[in-house]
């Protein structure tokens, strides 16, 4: 294999990673520029931005729901009550409708509509959890409840960072390749009747 510099060379070729010969090289245009930056900053929001929105985001959660707890747990007690009546076909695959009744704290008696297990009778007694104003309830929230809800925000804003990341790629690419088209066309329209002309020749 021969040694020889190309005959076409003009000189000695720059280094290869030369950023002077790319910045000033014609045939990157400012479209190329721009995409190239634009993908140097959604890496880094990939790389760095995205771990730290879910960490942030799934924190906020976790703590927010903690603070529920707390509010739940403190506004809310579970109390022995006597099923009075059970409906009939509710409609609920795993929980029946009841009447309910049980005194409170100061001794009055109250009614209410509470969701059972199946297969309750009436007379049985059951523990239902009611808020201060004595309101059937649900549960409180749990402390695992609240570590749950922290990573499924966590994992969802992970996901909608890096598909944002994505579909902005897909966003930019598809709107500078349209200018480098619309581009090409006008050039193509100034160069194509010289072009043309050569072969009526």
């Amino acid at each position: 294999m021969s040694t020889r510099s190309s005959p076409y060379a003009s000189g000695p070729l720059p280094p290869r990673g030369d950023r002077t010969s790319k910045e000033h090289n014609p045939l990157i245009r400012t479209s190329d520029r721009v995409e190239s930056w634009l993908r140097r900053v959604l890496l880094v929001v990939l790389l760095a931005g995205l771990p730290v929105a879910g960490l942030v985001v799934g924190r906020t959660t976790y703590e927010s729901s903690i603070q529920t707890v707390r509010t739940q747990s403190a506004e809310r007690q579970q109390v022995g009550a006597r099923v009075m009546s059970i409906a009939e076909n509710v409609g609920q695959a795993v929980r029946e409708r009841a009447q309910v009744r049980w005194a409170d704290s100061s001794g009055a008696v109250r009614t209410a509509t509470a969701l059972l297990k199946p297969g309750m009778t009436e007379g049985a007694t059951v523990r239902v959890w009611v808020d201060r104003d004595g309101t059937v309830t649900g549960p409180p929230l749990t402390k695992r409840q609240a570590l749950t809800n922290g990573w499924f925000a966590g994992g969802i804003t992970v996901i909608g960072v890096t598909a944002g990341v994505f579909l902005t790629r897909a966003g930019a690419r598809l709107v500078l390749d349209r200018r480098r088209y619309a581009r090409w066309d006008a050039e193509w329209d100034l160069v194509e009747p010289g072009w043309a002309g050569r072969f009526r020749r």
